[in-house]
């Protein structure tokens, strides 16, 4: 599947990949840095934003899903950045297309199983929003901030809100397939493989996605991973700390390049 893409910059490709329910402007800042040096390609994974809808969320095909559009723009090989569920799609597509793959920068995520009820308050908020019923879009917001317990993601979910054509609202990402193939997204079955190219973790301190009891798993897959942390920054560190992650990951490309 070819994703819907934006490219832009010259010079060796990296790849942005943004997290479960996002797009391809979450990154947008970091693209922009990073393009001064780079061909710089951020996408939009299946069921997200503009790019094709599927009835399966699987690990293997998003994979695939970045070789596709790769091949498309006719670039060989590349380094990736992901973050959440981006950051999981690109460690599956270092471990089965390890040939392809320069270098791998992880944004709070492990090679791990995550509890499959942890969206669980977010998929009835979002199932509940009355889309078509609604005027304007602080009309959302405010329903939203009321069913979720951080104000902040439900700023971010509704980044993906966009008036419909037919009166009221849309979201940018398929709620009833993300839904419903949730465990796929939450698990973690590619145990065995390794990517023995250098690979990146960077956490926010204050998350919970990567801990200690998860540095066997990293070792075990990428035997050649660096960890490094945020202070003060949470599971959606790009956003909340936007120039310290910007250097770590202008920094890392650019001694994963230059090696």
């Amino acid at each position: 599947m070819i994703l819907n893409f934006r490219h832009i910059g010259q010079g060796p490709a990296i790849v942005l990949i943004h997290g479960l329910f996002g797009s391809l402007d979450n990154l947008m800042s970091l693209g922009r840095q990073l393009s001064e040096h780079y061909a710089i390609v951020s996408v939009d994974l299946r069921n997200h934003g503009e790019s094709p809808r599927a009835y399966n969320m699987s690990l293997i095909e998003m994979a695939q899903d970045i070789c596709d559009t790769m091949d498309h723009l006719g670039f060989g090989h590349f380094a990736m950045l992901g973050h959440s569920l981006g950051g999981k799609v690109a460690m599956a597509t270092a471990l089965l297309h390890p040939e392809r793959v320069k270098a791998l920068l992880v944004a709070d995520i492990a090679p791990v199983t995550y509890g499959s009820t942890r969206h669980d308050d977010v998929f009835a908020a979002l199932c509940a929003l009355p889309l078509d019923d609604m005027k304007t879009r602080s009309e959302a917001l405010t329903f939203m901030q009321q069913n979720l317990h951080d104000p902040g993601i439900a700023e971010f979910l509704l980044k993906g809100l966009r008036k419909s054509p037919e009166g009221g609202f849309q979201l940018r990402y398929n709620v009833p397939v993300l839904r419903a193939d949730y465990q796929n997204i939450a698990q973690w079955d590619l145990v065995g493989p390794q990517f023995q190219g250098p690979v990146r973790f960077i956490k926010g301190s204050d998350s919970d996605y990567v801990t200690a009891q998860h540095s066997s798993a990293i070792q075990q897959q990428f035997p050649n991973a660096s960890l490094r942390a945020i202070e003060g920054a949470g599971h959606w560190l790009h956003a909340q700390k936007p120039v310290a992650f910007n250097r770590l990951a202008e920094k890392f490309f650019h001694e994963s390049y230059s090696a």
